[in-house]
């Protein structure tokens, strides 16, 4: 009962046949120094900025691409530490679900989204004409990210609503990467341990997971039989 606040303890003593006022209750209560926990606030990643221009929606939750370097999405996660909150930046190229960039820090600065696009326009060869799909959070709407996104030729694109659907095959890997690695795996030390966890993680989900909506195969088995069938293609005309 230790957990409870005036109502239950209240509720749960009628239940017992003890017939006592709630005010008495909560009047003892507070006496005695007690009080019910409470639920801990949601901790926000990316912060919507409603008083920024904002790039408009181009992708209006229909996550479906042709090729590889069409489409990415990206968001950032948390990650409950001994040493404070740990945040992961992921950039997922929607095709077929392969983890192009990837940070971990232990701030929500523009720098941890930098880093990891930067590593995905490494990765992936500057590749240019793509569109990069996020949430209407101010890290990515700041003035050096979107300048990034315009110097590589990247079309930048944000949700035009502002609930989870608006970003949902981000919001999917990073429910993946909570279900498959911080909760089987915790508690964690510090960003150290969150960090070499994740490139753990994202190399084994890049390389070996299966996953069914791209047929039961890893996303790098995907992409491969992509080029497979283009250069057999070529080969035939």
């Amino acid at each position: 009962m230790s957990v409870y606040g005036a109502r239950k303890i209240w509720k749960q003593l009628q239940l017992d046949d003890h017939q006592v006022a709630r005010c008495t209750v909560e009047r003892l209560m507070r006496i005695m120094g007690i009080q019910g926990v409470r639920r801990g606030k949601a901790h926000k990643t990316t912060i919507p900025d409603e008083q920024q221009d904002k790039p408009l929606d181009l992708v209006n939750r229909q996550f479906t691409a042709e090729q590889p370097n069409q489409l990415w999405v990206a968001d950032i996660t948390y990650v409950a530490t001994w040493s404070g909150f740990v945040y992961v930046a992921f950039v997922i190229d929607v095709f077929s679900r392969y983890i192009v960039g990837w940070r971990v820090s232990t701030t929500m600065h523009t720098e941890l989204i930098l880093d990891a696009l930067e590593q995905a326009i490494w990765h992936r060869g500057n590749p240019e004409g793509l569109i990069h799909h996020s949430d209407r959070g101010s890290q990515y709407l700041s003035i050096r990210y979107t300048e990034r996104l315009a110097e590589a030729g990247i079309q930048a694109s944000v949700g035009s609503v502002g609930d989870s659907y608006d970003n949902a095959l981000a919001e999917t890997i990073n429910g993946l990467f909570k279900t498959e690695v911080i909760r089987r795996n915790g508690p964690w030390k510090n960003v150290d341990a969150v960090e070499y966890a994740t490139l753990e993680w994202v190399n084994w989900f890049n390389n070996q997971r299966l996953l069914s909506s791209i047929g039961y195969i890893s996303p790098a088995q995907y992409e491969t039989g992509y080029y497979d069938n283009l250069n057999q293609s070529g080969k035939v005309a």
